[in-house]
């Protein structure tokens, strides 16, 4: 292998993300927002952005701040602190509201043979990421980032008052990768230390793992008292219990740091989902008392072998967990060695009576709130990638074109939209915030529900599709407003500035009040990818499409499921009808 094609090789070599002006960041914002507004609105908006812009507002000292701060040594993109705000800075629970999961493709092994195996498999990525053996992923030529990566094993999100911080490996406490050589396995609300890695730093054989793992099924028992339901409280409440946990037993910081430090989580679950739908929405929630939420990554077996994973997204995206997934469900394990039954230990909290009614509350509310989430699944085996393309459009735009003219069906409106764009071919890049609503894509679906001719209706969204796609790239390219514009009020915010006025506007406001929050996960490897919507209105769209399919979970909160089934209803539709619009 050499030096350039080693997995951390071209980190710093990457291109920044571009800072954008303050004009150009206004300009695109209000092209941006100006589809969601009436008249009046985006008069008040405009208003708010000349004021913005005026040579004695403070946007330019927070934008020279900002410019400062990208030209620190050191700092690898002025996204740098935005990032931690916006994911760690959030105070409400990351369980379902957060936290994303994938679905794996099925497999004939047992629990424990799929537990087993997904552990060595496991392993193997990580001796072979430990060793920078990982090729670089590239995307169009282009090198991608492979930062998160260093966060895949032993990272663990810290519950803090004010905003929480993540224990990783590769950080100045925890130099380099994890030397860790367990695992977490939870069952029953009980968790247990297993140790994978054996003392001459090999990992034990599939055999020997799934000894260890029938260990645990047969001495777990049903525990009302899971710990990690606590996992499931909004961030500053969790941070109170985890508080008093340590205060009240040193036992409790030792089992805390066994959980913190073990590489990942393994969640051997009790009962078999009925169908498909629910092996997602156990993916998605579960049993909060069988989960750790603040943990980076968490397989889940369920007992008839399905499984999938839990992901914590402050350090993780999708596209690196797909390829993380992909590894997991394609690479024959190696460099195990024979060396006797691994350990299993108990992990044993010391809980008072106040510590097992927080446990107890939490788990009771985490349960209704999950109850609250409605989901659906759909699933389109005569609509895929290729017969998009051979109909001469992107199949993002195609797709997003239908959600579009479903949400308007079911719900009578034009609502924002959101769409992650992902941008790591810059150093230290994650996503960028698209907004798919367009004047191209307003005109389309006014066209679609007019009596137009196939011609007109075709050219309205031919349009509305290559609209889609030149905004994608501008977001690709880091020069969309939204993140600019969000992390300039973090900064005034945490300089304990006055808030300006521009971010309580119509068009701030209303843009970013998502009807329809939408990611997609393309992989072979899983079956669906999901996620909880963003607000009390927002239907969370996560997509697979694939080259022969199109997988989609939605979810809403219950009292407005009956929007959600209109929505999937009318969605049926508009994919067939758009495609034979394509074809005449």
């Amino acid at each position: 292998m050499t030096v350039t094609d080693r997995t951390f090789a071209h980190e710093d070599q990457l291109p920044r993300v571009p800072l954008p002006s303050l004009e150009e960041s206004c300009r695109l914002f209000l092209d941006w927002c100006a589809p969601l507004l009436d008249a009046d609105q985006l008069a008040e908006t405009e208003r708010a952005v000349e004021s913005f812009l005026a040579p004695d507002s403070p946007a330019h000292e927070l934008q020279a701040e900002l410019a400062r701060f990208d030209s620190t040594p050191g700092v690898r993109s002025w996204l740098d602190e935005f990032w931690p705000s916006r994911y760690l800075g959030r105070r409400d629970r990351i369980a379902l509201n957060a936290n994303f999961f994938f679905l794996f493709r099925d497999s004939d092994l047992d629990q424990i043979d799929r537990a087993a195996r997904l552990i060595s498999t496991a392993l193997t990525y990580k001796a072979r990421l430990d060793a920078e053996e990982l090729p670089p992923v590239t995307l169009r030529g282009q090198v991608q980032s492979m930062e998160q990566y260093r966060y895949l094993f032993s990272a663990t999100r810290i519950p803090g008052t004010e905003q929480d911080t993540a224990r990783t490996p590769y950080s100045d406490e925890h130099p380099g990768p994890s030397t860790a050589r367990h695992i977490v396995v939870l069952r029953r609300g009980q968790l247990f230390r297993l140790d994978v890695v054996g003392d001459q730093g090999r990992p034990h054989t599939h055999a020997e793992l799934a000894h260890g793992l029938r260990t645990i099924l047969a001495d777990a028992v049903p525990d009302e008292y899971g710990v990690g339901a606590l996992t499931s409280k909004a961030r500053a409440e969790w941070a109170d219990s985890r508080r008093a946990m340590v205060a009240l037993d040193p036992a409790n910081a030792e089992a805390l740091d066994v959980v913190e430090t073990a590489l990942f989580c393994l969640c051997l679950e009790d009962e078999t989902p009925a169908d498909t739908l629910a092996a997602c929405d156990t993916l998605l929630h579960g049993d909060s008392r069988n989960r750790w939420f603040d943990k980076a990554v968490s397989l889940i077996v369920f007992p008839d072998g399905r499984a999938g994973i839990n992901v914590e997204h402050c350090l993780l995206d999708g596209t690196t967990i797909l390829a993380f997934v992909d590894a997991l469900l394609t690479t024959e394990p190696d460099g195990a060695l024979t060396q006797g039954t691994p350990s299993v230990r108990p992990i044993r909290f010391a809980l008072d009576d106040a510590l097992r009614a927080d446990v107890a509350a939490a788990a009771k509310a985490f349960t209704d709130y999950a109850a609250a989430n409605a989901t659906t699944l759909l699933s389109f085996e005569h609509i895929g990638a290729e017969r998009i393309k051979k109909l001469g459009m992107s199949p993002d735009a195609f797709v997003q074109c239908a959600y579009q003219l479903a949400h308007r069906r079911a719900k009578g409106l034009t609502g924002a939209t959101y769409e992650s764009i992902a941008t790591r071919q810059f150093r230290n890049g994650r996503t960028e915030a698209m907004r798919v609503v367009t004047p191209e894509m307003v005109n389309f679906v006014s066209t679609m529900e007019s009596s137009g001719d196939a011609d007109t209706k075709r050219s309205a969204f031919r349009e509305a599709a290559t609209a889609h796609v030149t905004r994608a790239k501008q977001c690709q390219a880091g020069t969309a407003p939204e993140q600019h514009l969000w992390e300039l009020q973090l900064i005034q915010r945490r300089r304990g500035g006055d808030p300006l006025p521009l971010y309580d506007t119509p068009g701030w406001l209303v843009m970013r009040d998502d009807y329809l929050s939408t990611s997609s996960a393309p992989s072979a490897n899983i079956q669906f990818f999901g996620f909880g919507s963003t607000s009390s209105r927002c239907i969370g769209v996560a997509y697979v499409l694939l080259p022969d399919r199109l997988n989609i979970y939605l979810s809403t909160p219950r009292a407005v499921a009956e929007q959600m089934s209109g929505f999937s209803d009318a969605l049926r539709v508009a994919l067939d009808e758009l495609a034979d619009l394509l074809a005449d």
